[in-house]
């Protein structure tokens, strides 16, 4: 008798069998992209690509060409969100695309992930060109203030908190994944600065209207860490700020 001859009901066993191990296999696959969804030339590397972030409305006639998440190939997180954002554009320009739009953002955490995570579309719109000439900067109408977003990630030197101070009044203690908006009442040019076992500082010119980002975080040091204050674009800003607020609930 031939053993090597499959009846129809171990034909469809060993059918379903190697099926199973193909979706094991195809769901252990880190880093999955999404197939693009329409083909379009690679961009010159020095073309710029609009970021919008979570909270911002996209032109009508952006269309959605490709969506991107860390864990791609290309595209690892990082616990720098500009390294992660500069990525997210190189990946939007291998695929011909001049924008690209965050849909969801965790940040940093004390307990859990140190990097950031995205998931972002890119996104191709016509005369992108006019987004650049109609763009300016945040004003509130009448405002005889400014407004500073101050915000700081879990992760390294959770621990560690510092005293924010403009020229010389203290703002606020900036904590780990912390986020507070401080009314500013004093035009002109000042200084934002933190101290622990060094100090740090960001200049900012306050203007009455005008809305500010400023990211806190801690640098290595010797004993206790460093603080480091940057003061970042209003589309960054309000993309990590949100993060946050996402990572809080």
């Amino acid at each position: 008798m031939n053993t090597s001859i499959l009846t129809p009901a171990k034909k469809t066993f060993s059918t379903l069998f190697i099926l199973a191990i193909l979706l094991t296999i195809s769901s252990c696959t880190p880093g999955v992209s999404t197939s693009q969804i329409k083909a379009y030339a690679p961009l010159d590397p020095k073309q710029e690509v609009i970021v919008f972030g979570i909270d911002q409305q996209t032109p009508a006639d952006a269309e959605i060409i490709k969506q991107i998440r860390t864990g791609d190939k290309g595209f690892s997180p990082d616990p720098n969100f500009d390294i992660v954002i500069r990525q997210a554009k190189f990946q939007a320009r291998k695929s011909g695309g001049n924008a690209i739009k965050i849909i969801e953002h965790r940040a940093p955490t004390a307990f859990g992930s140190p990097v950031h995570r995205i998931t972002a579309d890119i996104l191709r719109i016509p005369n992108v060109e006019e987004l650049y000439m109609n763009e300016t900067e945040e004003i509130i109408p009448g405002a005889d203030f400014a407004l500073l977003h101050v915000f700081r990630y879990g992760g390294y030197g959770f621990l560690i908190s510092y005293n924010l101070v403009l020229g010389d009044s203290v703002l606020c203690k900036v904590r780990s994944n912390f986020s507070k908006t401080i009314m500013l009442k004093k035009e002109g040019p000042n200084i934002l600065w933190a101290q622990t076992e060094a100090r740090s500082q960001a200049l900012i010119d306050i203007k009455f209207g005008r809305e500010y980002y400023l990211r806190c975080s801690i640098n290595t040091g010797a004993a206790v860490g460093i603080p480091k204050l940057e003061l970042v674009d209003s589309a960054t800003g309000k993309s990590e700020l949100k993060a946050i607020e996402l990572n809080n609930n």
